[in-house]
C-alpha cells in the first residue's frame, strides 16, 4: 500500500475542536433570540411590521447570501483569519443589537450580525478539515460540529427565555460578546491557519451574481409559502433563478470559480446535497410548529418549551454520534437509509396528535425525529465536505453550510405555510356559532391570532373557539406529517439505489477509496 496513513490529532486539535464549536453554537442561538424577544422589542422600539418583518428576516436572509463568497474568501485570505475577522465583527454586531434605539439600527445591525455569522460556519467546517486528516477522526469531528447546531437551537430559547425574565430585550445578545472574545484569544493558539497558495483573486463578478441569486430566490419563496401566489415575491423568485442559472454558467467558464459546480454529477455529492437540504428542513419545519403547539396550545414559557427540548436533543446527539461510528464499519448508505426511516417514523407518530395530546406524544415523535435524523444531518455535511481537496475544503464547507441555512428557511416556510393553510380550512369548517366576521378572519390566520381573538369573546364562546383553534392547528401538523413521511421515505429510497454505488466499502483500501465515490476528482485544487 503506497498511501501515507494521515497523522492522527493530538489534545490540541480536540480541545480547537471544542473552541470551534462555540461559534457554530452562536449562530444558530441568534436565529431563535429575536423571536422570544419581540413582545418586550416592540414595547420599546415599536417597530412597524415591516421593520419587525425584516429585523427577523435580514439575519437568515444574509447568512445564506454569504456563506458561498465567505467560504472561497477564506481560501484566499486564510481561514484562521477570517474567522478572526468574522468574531471582531460578530461581537461587535451583537452588542449595537442589544443596545438598538431605532428599528432601524436594529435592522442594520442585524444585518451586520448576518454578514458576520456568514464568516463562522465555513471557516469553523473548513478548519476541521484542515485540523483532522485522518478520515475516521474528520467524520467524528463534523459530526460533534454539526451537534452543535442542534444545541444552539435548544440553548437559546432556555438561556435566552431567563434573560429575558429579568432583563431588557437586547441581554440575550451579549452573550455572544465573551464567546467571540474567547475565540480571539485561543483562536492563534489553537487552531493552524491554510490558504489556497494557488487560489488566485477573488471573482467579484461571481460575488455579485451569487448574491443576486440566492437572496432574491429565498425571499420569493418564503414570500409565496407564507402567502401564496403574489407578483412580486414571483417576480424575485424568478430573478433568482435567472441569476443562478447565470452563475452556473459563469462559474464553468472561469479557471479559479467561486463554486466548482462540476461536482454536482456525481452521485455522492449531489444526494448528499439533496438529503442535507430535505431533511434540514423537515426538520426546521416541525421544529417549528412544535415550538408553536408547545406554547399556544400547551401554554408553555419560551424558556420551558426549551427545557422539553434537552429530553429530545440529547438521544439525538448520541445517535449522531453511534451513527458516525458505525457507518465506518458498515458504510454510510444504510445507516442513512435507516436514520431516513427512523426518522419518517417520529413523523408517523406525530400524525396521532390532536387538541388535546399533551407534551409525550411531542416529546416522544421529537425524540425518534431527532434519533433518526441527527446521523443523516451529520453525515450528509461531512459527505459533502469530504468530496473536496484540503485546499478547497472552505469552498465544500460553504456550500454545506449554504445547503443547511437554505433547507431551514425553506423547510420553515413550507412547512409552517401547509400546516397554516390546513388550520385555516379546518378551523373554517368547525367554527363555534357567534364567531364571524372580522373575528373570524383573525382567528384563521393563525393560531396565536385565534387565542387574541378569543380572549375578547364571552368565556364560553372563547373556550369553543381556543378548542378548536387547537384541533385545527394539530390537524395541520398531522397533515404536515404525512407529507414529511413521504418525503423521507423517498429520499431513502433514492439513496439505496444512488449511495450504495457512488460511496466506497469501508473495508477498501485509501487509494482504492479514494477514486472510488464515483469519477476521479480534478487533480487540480481549484476544484471545490
Amino acid at each position: 500500500m503506497n498511501a501515507v496513513t494521515p497523522a492522527k490529532a493530538g489534545r490540541r486539535e480536540w480541545i480547537g475542536l471544542a473552541v470551534l464549536c462555540l461559534p457554530a453554537l452562536l449562530t444558530t442561538m441568534d436565529l431563535t433570540l429575536l423571536f422570544m424577544a419581540v413582545p418586550k422589542l416592540t414595547a420599546d422600539l415599536d417597530p412597524s411590521s415591516t421593520q419587525l418583518l425584516w429585523a427577523s428576516d435580514i439575519y437568515g436572509f444574509l447568512i445564506a447570501g454569504f456563506l458561498i463568497t465567505m467560504g472561497t474568501l477564506g481560501e484566499r485570505i486564510g481561514r484562521r483569519r477570517l474567522l478572526m475577522i468574522g468574531a471582531v465583527f460578530f461581537g461587535i454586531a451583537s452588542v449595537l443589537t442589544a443596545y438598538a434605539d431605532s428599528p432601524e439600527m436594529l435592522i442594520g445591525a442585524r444585518a451586520l450580525l448576518g454578514i458576520s455569522a456568514a464568516t463562522l460556519a465555513p471557516s469553523t467546517l473548513s478548519l476541521l478539515r484542515t485540523m483532522f486528516r485522518d478520515e475516521k477522526e474528520s467524520t467524528t469531528a463534523v459530526t460533534i460540529w454539526t451537534t452543535s447546531f442542534m444545541v444552539g437551537g435548544v440553548v437559546g430559547p432556555i438561556a435566552g427565555g431567563l434573560l429575558l425574565d429579568h432583563f431588557w430585550w437586547g441581554a440575550p445578545f451579549l452573550m455572544a460578546v465573551p464567546v467571540m472574545i474567547l475565540l480571539l484569544i485561543a483562536g492563534p493558539i489553537l487552531l493552524p491557519e491554510y490558504k489556497d497558495p494557488s487560489g488566485g483573486r477573488l471573482d467579484l463578478m461571481s460575488v455579485g451574481m451569487s448574491l443576486a441569486a440566492i437572496l432574491p430566490a429565498v425571499y420569493g419563496i418564503k414570500e409565496l409559502a407564507h402567502d401564496g401566489f403574489e407578483t412580486w415575491p414571483a417576480v424575485s423568485l424568478a430573478v433568482g433563478l435567472v441569476f443562478g442559472v447565470a452563475f452556473v454558467l459563469r462559474q464553468r467558464g472561469l479557471s479559479v470559480p467561486l463554486m466548482d459546480v462540476s461536482l454536482f454529477s456525481r452521485a455522492a455529492f449531489s444526494v448528499s446535497v439533496g438529503t442535507l437540504l430535505l431533511t434540514t428542513g423537515l426538520m426546521m419545519g416541525i421544529q417549528y410548529l412544535l415550538a408553536t403547539y408547545l406554547q399556544i396550545v400547551l401554554g408553555m414559557s419560551p424558556a420551558e418549551a426549551g427545557l422539553w427540548q434537552l429530553p429530545v436533543i440529547i438521544p439525538g446527539m448520541v445517535a449522531a454520534v453511534v451513527g458516525t461510528g458505525v457507518s465506518q464499519k458498515i458504510g454510510t448508505p444504510p445507516v442513512l437509509i435507516a436514520g431516513l426511516l427512523i426518522g419518517s417514523a417520529g413523523f408517523g407518530v406525530l400524525t396521532q396528535i390532536d387538541g388535546n395530546s399533551g407534551t409525550a406524544l411531542v416529546i416522544v415523535s421529537s425524540a425518534i425525529m431527532f434519533v433518526g435524523l441527527a446521523p443523516v444531518m451529520a453525515l450528509g455535511i461531512g459527505t459533502i465536505v469530504q468530496a473536496a481537496p484540503v485546499e478547497r475544503a472552505g469552498a465544500a464547507s460553504a456550500l454545506a453550510s449554504t445547503t443547511n441555512e437554505l433547507g431551514g428557511a425553506v423547510g420553515i416556510a413550507l412547512i409552517g405555510s401547509l400546516a397554516t393553510a390546513v388550520y385555516g380550512s379546518t378551523l373554517d369548517d368547525h367554527l363555534p356559532a357567534g364567531v364571524g366576521g372580522q373575528a373570524h378572519e383573525t382567528a384563521r390566520n393563525s393560531i396565536a391570532e385565534a387565542a387574541s381573538v378569543a380572549g375578547g369573546l364571552p368565556a364560553k364562546v372563547g373556550g369553543q373557539l381556543n378548542a378548536a383553534a387547537h384541533d385545527a392547528f394539530a390537524h395541520g401538523m398531522e397533515v404536515a406529517s404525512y407529507v414529511s413521511i413521504g418525503v423521507l421515505v423517498a429520499m431513502a429510497a433514492l439513496v439505496a439505489v444512488l449511495l450504495r454505488k457512488a460511496l466506497p466499502a469501508p473495508a477498501a483500501q485509501p487509494e482504492q477509496a479514494a477514486g472510488a465515490a464515483d469519477e476521479p476528482l480534478p487533480a487540480s485544487p481549484q476544484s471545490v
